[in-house]
């Protein structure tokens, strides 16, 4: 019997590896070449997979209807825009990403395993469609089940819209003898399906022949034709059911020929079998971890696993502890208009990822995090010591900015690590003395658009600087360590009078700023806020809840007067009640958002006002670590963020607050916005707000600075 299985296995893999055999010559070219420009899909994932081994480097998100963006090989590299499903009932077609009533679930709450279910308005039929890839390699695994609800016969289509190598616009397309396959000059995907494909044909998007014109106007395919110049490919087929089910497979690989071997042997494999490995994999993952901690609710359970899940995910399989800040491109950087191919939430960044290695410090995933800043010290700019504002996965600096909380958290993150080995300290060391050379003054701040006198920053600044001198004495080193520590304690005794206003309009006692440009928060010196805001704001005027760093930090008490008036500012002039709870915006005039119609963020002149920073989750967090040291209850705060999650467990950059468009054409007020989702970092702040819940203190704070500056 398993050699009869063995044998039948092998005749299908044989089969399906002589249908990556090249192109008929007869298919016809399609015209128009290269096509409309393309873009990719909105940033509101509703699922984001990817398998537990490093022998698959594919990953996939979802939107609520359709599967979006595929990554590979690497979480940097985008490689195909959609897979997108279309019902034909009666000659009338029906797209899946339309208005349709759909819901993601998770099927696995200890998994990445999605099902997502798509039903006609009419309710005459019913696509499901479950998601995995595959671990032994580099494909994507769709299950689909097409149920006809009224009797009708139904028609089902593929339309793939490819985009290798982080480009929609400069790919090739046709088909073998069993699928569809596409490349550009560094890689390929190949589309197969168990039970076949029919119609296969290629054309360039918004031209003659477009699978997706062809199907709207009329229900068919029309003449099977192959791309063969560079361009915005979009591919189509027909999709052979058997009992109403099939599995398609999108397989990668550096060559077309590699990529059709690769699907063909997923779908050898088997769809259940590559599930199961798929599951028991993060499984597996979870299971050398503890299990949530008791301040979790029985509900939030599996909010948290799946917390954990994407921080594992998000990280690249090629180079380990590049951990992305999200698999997605929201606004004005999914049009590619601003920073080609698709900058930069799929870039790694130091701040991103010491919130990311101290939520896995937390979670006992102490690995996660070495990997994380081994990462990092690697990527260490020689020989100034300084780290890039971020990088590609493969270490590679991308923006050129300098950021001194950057250069400041791996510091931390080295510290909470215990990691004071003479190796590690050379690199802290550079840090720390490039922080004296050009701090407390930053190029840029935490929000990335301006310079100056951050208190935010500055809190980093000092807990980096008290964390290197103490990491100095254990390798022999008091002379730096002094050094460092004279800096930070001047610092910290200074901090106030750099950004905290003693005559700002928002209070009569003194309040923390967003920043000064000059060191003077009594003047009213005025800078552009940028993002279409005030081209000559006050900077009296701006505030901002990042001040808080320097009470999780442990630079100051929680109840330090001006500490706790600038709460009392923030949460009246930023304060974001909602349903689901309380969120804060990011600063004063902030324009990092959607219109007031719900058109993504752009580029817009100053004083324009065309766009509005909504309510960000990771604020909550925080909010509630502060709480904690008040000694006041926080698990309200932890409900709050687990509140913004979307049906398939996924946290937001941003949600609806209040303001226009929210209330309207299903913007639900404290839902995610069309930002970044998932957001490491949002779902970093709620495991390490779980454990800080645990522990009754903010688990993030190093207890160097707290006992030099806040009493323990």
């Amino acid at each position: 019997m398993r050699r009869s299985i063995a044998v039948a296995v092998t005749a299908t893999v044989v089969a399906c590896l002589a249908a990556a055999a090249p192109g008929a010559a007869r298919d016809r070219s399609a015209p128009g070449a290269p096509g409309a420009k393309g873009s990719w899909t909105p940033a509101d994932k509703h699922g984001f997979g990817t398998a537990a081994t490093r022998a698959s480097r594919v990953w996939f998100t979802l939107r609520q209807k359709t599967l979006t963006e595929a990554y590979w090989p690497t979480l940097g590299t985008p490689a195909i825009r959609d897979l997108e499903f279309v019902v034909v009932d009666r000659g009338k077609a029906t797209f899946e990403g339309g208005a349709l009533p759909a819901h993601v679930r998770a099927l696995d709450a200890r998994s990445l395993t999605y099902r997502q279910v798509v039903t006609a308005r009419s309710r005459a039929w019913r696509l499901t469609k479950t998601i995995v890839t595959d671990p032994a390699r580099d494909a994507v695994d769709v299950r689909v089940r097409l149920d006809s609800l009224k009797g009708h016969k139904l028609k089902l289509f593929a339309v793939l819209d490819p985009a290798l190598s982080n480009s929609p616009d400069d790919d090739t397309g046709g088909r073998d003898r069993r699928g569809l396959v596409a490349a550009d000059r560094h890689g390929a995907v190949a589309l197969r399906a168990l039970h076949g494909l029919s119609g296969r044909t290629s054309a360039y998007s918004h031209r003659p022949g477009d699978p997706r014109r062809r199907l709207q106007r009329h229900g068919s395919l029309g003449p099977v034709r192959a791309a063969r110049r560079p361009g915005t490919v979009v591919q189509g087929a027909g999709v052979r059911l058997k009992h109403g089910t099939t599995t398609l497979s999108l397989g990668f690989a550096r060559r077309r020929t590699g990529a059709a071997r690769v699907a063909a042997a997923a779908l050898a494999r088997g769809f259940a079998s590559a599930q199961g490995a798929y599951d028991a994999g993060w499984h597996a993952h979870l299971a050398t971890l503890p299990p949530p901690p008791a301040s979790v609710p029985p509900d939030l359970v599996g909010l948290y696993d799946r917390s954990l899940l994407v921080l594992a995910a998000s990280e690249d399989k090629a180079t380990p502890g590049a951990g992305v800040a999200s698999p997605s491109m929201p606004w004005a950087w999914g049009r590619l208009t601003i920073d080609k191919p698709s900058a930069p939430y799929h870039l790694v960044w130091a701040r991103d990822l010491y919130q990311v290695g101290t939520a896995l410090i937390a979670a006992g995933d102490r690995a996660g995090a070495q990997r994380a800043l081994d990462f990092l010290l690697r990527v260490q700019q020689k020989p100034d010591g300084s780290f890039p504002q971020n990088s590609e996965t493969d270490g590679r600096p991308h923006w050129t900015s300098l950021q001194l909380d950057e250069v400041a958290l791996p510091i931390v993150l080295a510290w909470q690590l215990g990691r004071d080995d003479a190796g590690t300290y050379e690199h802290l060391k550079r840090a720390a003395d490039f922080i004296l050379r050009k701090g407390p003054k930053t190029e840029q701040e935490r929000w990335e658009n301006q310079e100056g006198w951050s208190p935010g920053t500055i809190a980093a600044e000092i807990a980096g600087l008290v964390c290197a001198a103490d990491l100095a004495r254990r390798n022999g080193d008091p002379a730096s360590a002094a050094r460092w520590e004279a800096t930070a304690d001047r610092w910290q005794r200074k901090v106030q009078a750099w950004t905290a206003t003693p005559n700002g309009p928002y209070s009569p006692r003194p309040y923390y700023l967003r920043l000064t440009k000059d060191k003077h928060p009594d003047r009213a010196t005025r800078y552009a806020i940028g993002d279409g805001g005030p081209s000559r704001a006050d900077q009296r005027r701006v505030v901002d809840p990042s001040f808080l760093e320097l009470v999780r930090l442990g630079v100051k008490r929680w109840d330090d007067p001006v500490v706790r008036n600038s709460v009392a500012v923030v949460d009246e002039r930023l304060g974001a009640p909602t349903v689901n709870g309380m969120f804060w915006h990011r600063f004063t005039y902030d324009g990092y958002g959607e219109t007031r119609r719900g058109a993504g963020w752009g580029l817009t002149d100053d004083d324009t006002f065309r766009t509005v920073g909504r309510a960000w989750p990771i604020f909550a967090g925080e909010r509630g670590e502060y709480e904690l040291l008040a000694g006041r209850p926080a698990a309200g705060r932890l409900r709050a963020m687990a509140n913004a999650a979307n049906d398939g467990g996924l946290l937001p950059e941003q949600v609806w607050d209040g303001q226009p468009p929210t209330g309207r054409n299903g913007f639900h007020d404290g839902e995610g916005t069309r930002s970044a989702t998932p957001l490491a970092w949002t779902h970093a702040q709620f495991v390490r707000l779980a454990w800080s819940l645990q522990a009754g203190t903010p688990v993030e704070r190093p207890a160097v600075v707290a006992r030099r500056y806040a009493g323990g």
